[in-house]
């Protein structure tokens, strides 16, 4: 298989974005959940052909911030720890929005708009029912009441991560059909 390096040199990029966004916006409770990587995942199962390469991409860009996030918060640059305790839950969650983006794939402006809505969404009740059923039972107590508390305490973060979707989804396509095919364009097909 030969290298590509257009699309190493993409992944280095979004490596940067998914870090600067975690930087800038994570600590912030204002503006927590506005973060690339759910774009990243879809726009991987969009693009890239080989269905199990598609994976990495999104896993890269989001493991190789966690690292840099560790090392800041090591040195006490950071207020947070890049490495946690269901962080394999999460990436599994997240590589779950990979695989919508083979069953939409990127090839009209209906598909693009569906799984910018439909990822984010997924990922948001899916990790908040994560939350819920490995709680203590304190925070958030095992009955339905607890599960619409824990919802309802994610909206927040839902809000931030669906209009992260809608702004880095459109980025990250024109960005690839330029940097790959010298065009100008959203679709992939």
């Amino acid at each position: 298989m030969k290298f590509n390096y257009k699309l190493f040199a993409f992944t280095l990029v979004l490596v940067v974005v998914t870090t600067l966004s975690k930087l800038f916006f994570s600590t912030r409770l204002s503006w927590s959940g506005f973060s690339p990587v759910i774009a990243i995942a879809l726009f991987a199962g969009m693009m890239v052909k080989d269905k199990s390469a598609s994976f990495l991409l999104p896993l890269a860009s989001l493991f190789i911030s966690d690292l840099i996030i560790e090392v800041l918060f090591r040195f006490k640059l950071f207020p947070y720890e890049g490495l946690y305790k269901y962080q394999l839950l999460n990436y599994s969650i997240l590589l779950i929005t990979t695989l919508l983006g083979w069953a939409l794939k990127g090839r009209n402006y209906t598909r693009i708009a569906v799984g910018a809505l439909a990822a984010p969404t997924l990922f948001f009740f899916l990790s908040n029912v994560s939350i819920w059923i490995t709680s203590d039972g304190v925070t958030y107590t095992k009955d339905f009441s607890g599960l619409v508390t824990c919802l309802t305490a994610g909206l927040p973060f839902y809000g931030h991560s669906l209009t992260a979707t809608i702004v880095f989804l459109p980025v990250f396509l024109f960005s690839y059909n330029y940097i790959t095919k010298k065009e100008t364009g959203l679709l992939l097909a």
